[in-house]
């Protein structure tokens, strides 16, 4: 007799519901997360988005799940993720407070990393129970977004009495919650613009630097020396900074501004704000010494003016 096969994991769509999900911006962050919590067994029901982008987004990550209107999303779901841009989040909450679309007792989850809790007074007022879930990754748009979602960390900031529900939906989402005090949303968002925005156009224009040098593949040479970058940086902090600034070769930093300046002046003003701001942290972590600081700054300083 053939022995009975083992069982297989359990599939999402066999377990029960919990929670109906909709979505208000079907952008990229709002149609990933959306699709994590499919996932984890709760059931998206609708989403607005109005663009192509969101449309093709939804069909993608979300087959099944109807377009319609943001206040139609609240009336057909239980947990509502408000997935917009920042400076539209007050503006949408307020609407949607001021038209009645709000229901008691509904979960209102927006994902900005600038904003706490307090942007969804309005809604609070109305009896919805408010959260702010921060997701701290870069969003593709496609299936891999979800896949991504292992393992990051998301910033929330929630009454005391829902943080521990906040901190149920992230681990459901497969990420790490992390909490963020309501005043230090602020400087927290701040952090990791400065360091992920700014990377990307860090990264950008040091390809394009080296197109111009004649590299045929600035991303292959890039990548090993910024991924061993990144991580001593993550291990060391200021401990890892090394190159010219850091030893205070302040010839070779004149030669870097003189070139730039000729081939490329649009990177000019960049370059001298991180080098003096690499410079400062040197100095002050006994990686520079000041007998070279000196001559370095000087150079620094005779750029900005020219």
């Amino acid at each position: 007799m053939n022995p009975s096969p083992l069982p297989g994991p359990p599939d999402p769509a066999d377990r029960p519901a919990r929670l109906t999900v909709g979505v208000v911006g079907a952008g990229r962050v709002g149609s990933a997360l959306a699709a994590a919590l499919r996932q984890a067994g709760h059931r998206p029901v609708a989403a607005s988005g109005v663009s192509d982008a969101s449309v093709r987004r939804a069909a993608a990550l979300l087959p099944g799940v109807p377009l319609v209107t943001p206040a139609e999303v609240l009336a057909r779901a239980d947990l509502v993720l408000l997935t917009v841009p920042d400076d539209a989040l007050p503006g949408l909450v307020e609407g949607l407070a001021d038209t009645g679309a709000i229901r008691p007792g509904q979960l209102l989850v927006h994902t900005s990393g600038r904003y706490g809790t307090a942007v969804l007074e309005p809604a609070l007022r109305a009896g919805a129970l408010p959260l702010a879930l921060h997701p701290v990754m870069t969003f593709t748009g496609t299936s891999v977004d979800v896949q991504r979602l292992a393992g990051c960390s998301f910033g929330i900031t929630a009454p005391q009495e829902l943080r521990l529900a906040a901190e149920a939906l992230v681990i459901e989402m497969g990420g790490d919650p992390e909490w963020i005090a309501e005043e230090a949303r602020p400087l927290y968002h701040a952090a990791l613009a400065l360091g992920a925005n700014h990377l990307v156009t860090l990264v950008a224009q040091s390809m394009e630097l080296l197109r111009t040098a004649g590299v045929e593949a600035p991303d292959r040479m890039l990548g090993p020396l910024l991924g061993a970058a990144l991580d001593n940086a993550l291990r060391s902090g200021d401990g890892a900074l090394t190159g010219p600034v850091a030893r205070g070769d302040a010839g070779t930093v004149a030669a870097h501004v003189s070139e730039l300046r000729k081939r490329a002046p649009q990177t000019v003003a960049g370059y001298l704000a991180m080098a003096r701001t690499t410079a400062d942290r040197a100095l002050a972590h006994g990686l520079l010494k000041p007998e070279l600081a000196e001559d370095l700054l000087g150079v620094l300083a005779e750029g900005d003016l020219r």
